[in-house]
């Protein structure tokens, strides 16, 4: 079994960790009045929202090498949501990986709303977490967390996929923000 630290104790990260705990897991669940208690887990996911990502590199960065960390953020512009913060050629997950180079940095969960984690499924469709990495095992330790816990795992490529799941994750709050889809709604993918 893996031990998780969650950093953000807000809806995702409160639904990762039901995930993980669905799956025999065990969670150490850090808010931000835990900033001096240290990262227990072997896979560190940051459930924070994208601004915050930096202060907690600067503040917790060394703790993190040798980590496998999951970025979940979707770097948009929450001013205006009409677009992401990161160049074109870019994305938030690339620029934490070249920030932790001693960590196996990996982009999953930005494309599933907090409400679809806790359900496992959209609309009828098993909840799906797709995961971008350059680390096939790390990749493979986070299906394995994601799957224990009933939902389904797709690895959607290298890490320079982000940037995909980044659009998708943008497009789905946008969608979601407008009333367009529900928060409990979504993209699901349809088995083969």
């Amino acid at each position: 079994m893996a031990h998780l630290s969650i950093i953000g104790t807000g809806t995702m990260g409160q639904a990762i960790a039901a995930v993980a705990g669905r799956g025999g897991h065990t969670v150490q669940l850090l808010g931000q009045s835990d900033s001096a208690t240290s990262v227990t887990g072997e896979i560190v996911v940051l459930a924070v929202p994208y601004p915050a990502v930096s202060a907690v590199i600067a503040q917790r960065g060394e703790s993190l090498a040798g980590k496998i960390v999951v970025d979940i953020t979707n770097p948009l512009n929450f001013e205006t949501f009409d677009s992401l913060t990161v160049p074109a050629d870019g994305s938030a997950t690339a620029e934490i990986a070249a920030a932790l180079p001693s960590s196996q940095v990996l982009k999953a969960f930005n494309t599933t709303f907090a409400a679809t984690l806790a359900s496992g499924t959209v609309g009828e469709l098993p909840t799906t977490v797709l995961i971008a990495g350059d680390d096939a095992d790390a990749k493979s330790t986070l299906a394995g967390v994601i799957t224990s816990g009933g939902l389904k795992a797709i690895d959607a490529g290298q890490l320079s996929r982000a940037r995909e799941l980044e659009a998708i994750g943008f497009l789905q709050i946008t969608l979601a923000a407008s009333e367009k889809i529900a928060w409990t709604g979504g993209f699901g993918i349809v088995p083969a």
